[in-house]
């Protein structure tokens, strides 16, 4: 190995890049070296990594790109042998509720999400999911494939003048509520900070001081904030009793942040008319119930999972990686490191 390629970063990918340019990838690895692991389950990549570390040596960085459900639990038992070299990991995910954030800064670990590439695809689910749900799309698909036209559904309800309520205003909510105005639908949110006057301005948002204020006063309500200690269960039984009745439900963050129990008795009560889920607490398990009732509209986690999203997902990583080792700092860091 001539001096040059010693001294190059090392960087080890959970898993082979799929979607990202060849002549992009090509410019990565004149400055930086990959090895990317061809491994099928949690099992055998814990193994894989640790046989990595001990043959070649530590690692700089560890990349976990999309898809990553075959590989979890990503606990410190399955990180351990990247530290204490390890000075970033970075995911093609926005979500990171699957990794130890908490252990990852004790030990000095750098973890980056992806915030943009994701983002506009999976507003376009939640919007998706916010149409069907009012227009009662799946029903309507129903009937029309089992030939009785347009059976019960006329009139249907008009998404224009409705109230749509976001929790959880960072770039998927905002995107979302971009796409809502066009359908004339007036659009507030709750957020743990409120935006800045000029963001409220740019995408028409009103902001709700409290929880409950929006869901009092949203005719759909809308899930896009992170999966946390703070969010789990964030809607059950109290929070359903809260919401005017006949409410229409979208979820395309976790599937955790509801209590599905009380999704369930809102669903049956008639508090919820319509929900429209891309994601489940249990994953890919489905509770029976939202497969049955024609009061849900599902989807199988597909919120980012566009040609386009991945590719700008997986540059999203490396450009994560380049910031680190240019300037000490990522572009989209989740949690805060010293300088080492």
């Amino acid at each position: 190995m001539s001096k040059n390629t010693h001294n190059k970063p090392k960087i080890l990918s959970l898993m082979p890049f799929k979607a990202v340019e060849v002549k992009y990838l090509n410019d990565f690895k004149t400055r930086f070296i990959i090895k990317e692991l061809n491994v099928s389950n949690h099992e055998e990549a814990m193994a894989a990594i640790r046989s990595n570390v001990v043959e070649s040596g530590p690692y700089d960085a560890f990349i976990v790109l999309m898809n990553t459900k075959p590989y979890e639990p990503f606990t410190p038992e399955f990180l351990a042998p990247l530290i204490p070299h390890c000075k970033t990991i970075v995911s093609a995910s926005a979500g990171y509720d699957k990794f130890p954030i908490y252990w990852l800064t004790e030990n000095g670990i750098w973890f980056c999400n992806t915030r943009n590439s994701v983002s506009e695809p999976t507003a376009d689910m939640a919007m998706f999911l916010t149409l069907a749900v009012i227009r009662d799309t799946s029903r309507a698909e129903k009937s029309a494939r089992a030939g009785l036209w347009r059976n019960d559904h006329v009139p249907c309800t008009d998404p224009s003048g409705l109230k749509l309520g976001i929790i959880g205003m960072g770039a998927i909510g905002k995107h979302h509520a971009r796409k809502a105005s066009v359908f004339n639908m007036h659009v507030q949110y709750y957020n743990r900070r409120r935006l800045p006057p000029e963001d409220e301005f740019i995408y028409n948002v009103t902001y709700c001081e409290t929880l409950e204020d929006l869901l009092r006063t949203s005719d759909v309500i809308s899930v896009s904030c992170p999966l946390d200690a703070t969010t789990k269960g964030l809607l059950s039984h109290k929070e359903f009793a809260q919401m005017k009745d006949g409410t229409f439900l979208v979820n395309t963050a976790r599937g955790a942040i509801i209590d599905e129990h009380a999704l369930i008795a809102a669903l049956e009560s008639g508090k919820v008319a319509r929900a429209g889920l891309d994601v489940f607490e249990d994953e890919p398990k489905i509770n029976k119930y939202f497969i049955e009732s024609d009061r849900c509209i599902i989807q199988p986690h597909l919120g980012g999972l566009t040609q386009k999203a991945r590719r700008d997902a997986e540059k999203e990583c490396l450009e994560n990686i380049k910031s680190l080792f240019s300037t000490g700092r990522p572009v989209a860091p989740v949690n805060e490191i010293s300088r080492r």
